[in-house]
């Protein structure tokens, strides 16, 4: 399919998109399973080192829903954990009774499609993986279960949480070193994060998010996180276009582009956490003062999705040049397709600006009422 996507002309990428990504009819019977398999592990409980811990509920993170092979997270939610360190500190005895949870619903429960619950590699292991494969149809898709701690049970998604919350995480509340270590945490967040984008963008994901994997089947990993690429493109929409109607083309080129500059790339969303708290505010210009690539996820200041090797972007960077000679970005004349123009960086507030307007404000006040006074 590399062949296939480098040669089709910009103005035929629309239809490649709805002909080829994603395999819808195996998506839906991926979601049925899925659903069931949620409802079945809600409210069972789980024999803990300590206490017995019950499933508040599962939630499916990434999945590349591609033709072929294709990997996902399962993240299972468990609301006796008390705090971070509980789901670090006993994550292999956690991994071990959801792995009896799941052979037992595999046993109970007969699926659609043929469903096999992988042997834990280690008997202290700290991943556990099922498979969910439609043999007939040669596809199959490979999930990682990940327990987390319910953080963001009392928080509603729709709305930005108190900062105090984030300030918590940030000041020693969270284990030294783990910083950026419970993304499976904010896994409600950050799926809100892209699900609630216009269909088109959403489908612009899927392309650059099928261009990645074309690009690990060839380079091999390590490479940057796909996640990064799917904030790379919301980014490249929102500083570019803000449309619901766009020329996809753009969009990609404007992505690629992106990627080759990674050098340069200085990017936050103030969706979810901002500058206000002074805590949060002092955190964040460190995090932004790192060497660049600097994407922070929209859901978690503390985890950086760029990553700390640049050698990873650089043997992106390179492949993301080559495919931007390619005739997907031109069209039937010939003529090259234009990206978008998207800045490299955000733009970081000045270090306690709001207090000083508050205080600049508070002394003209003074002056003006005070100085009215002496004046009569």
């Amino acid at each position: 399919m590399e062949q296939d996507l480098r040669s089709i002309p910009a103005s035929k990428l629309d239809k490649f998109i709805e002909n080829h990504l994603p395999d819808t009819s195996f998506c839906a019977d991926l979601r049925e399973v899925i659903d069931a398999l949620c409802a079945l592990l809600k409210d069972r409980f789980f024999r803990g080192p300590v206490r017995r811990m019950r499933a508040s509920k599962g939630v499916k993170g990434k999945c590349t829903a591609l033709k072929g092979r294709s990997d996902a997270d399962l993240v299972v939610f468990l609301n006796n954990l008390t705090y971070f360190e509980d789901q670090l500190n006993q994550q292999g005895v956690l991994i071990k009774e959801i792995k009896k949870q799941l052979n037992e619903v595999q046993h109970e429960r007969r699926f659609g499609v043929k469903f096999e619950v992988q042997s834990l590699r280690s008997p202290n292991s700290r991943a556990l993986s099922f498979k969910l494969s439609a043999p007939d149809l040669l596809k199959e898709v490979k999930f990682d279960v990940l327990p987390a701690y319910d953080l963001l049970d009392h928080l509603n998604i729709l709305k930005k949480p108190n900062q105090q919350f984030y300030a918590n995480l940030i000041s020693g509340r969270t284990p030294l070193g783990k910083e950026g270590k419970l993304l499976t945490c904010f896994m409600g967040l950050r799926k809100y994060f892209l699900n609630c984008r216009p269909t088109k963008l959403k489908r612009l994901i899927r392309l650059v998010t099928h261009w990645y994997q074309l690009c690990k089947e060839k380079l091999g990993d390590p490479l940057p996180p796909q996640y990064v690429l799917e904030l790379l493109t919301v980014y490249a929409w929102e500083y570019g276009s803000r449309v619901t109607k766009f020329n996809t083309a753009q969009g990609f080129r404007t992505v690629l582009e992106l990627v080759t500059k990674y050098k340069q790339l200085r990017i936050y969303w103030t969706v979810y956490y901002d500058f206000r708290h002074q805590e949060v505010s002092e955190y964040l210009h460190q995090q932004l003062k790192k060497d660049r690539p600097v994407i922070l996820d929209p859901a978690d200041p503390t985890r950086n999705i760029a990553g700390l090797n640049p050698k990873d972007w650089r043997r992106l960077a390179g492949e993301a040049a080559a495919w931007l000679q390619y005739p997907c970005f031109k069209y039937r004349d010939g003529s090259p397709v234009c990206s978008w123009e998207v800045p490299t960086e955000v733009a970081v507030p000045t270090k306690y600006l709001f207090c000083r307007i508050f205080w600049l404000l508070f002394w003209s006040l003074f002056h003006f009422i005070f100085g009215k006074t002496s004046s009569g």
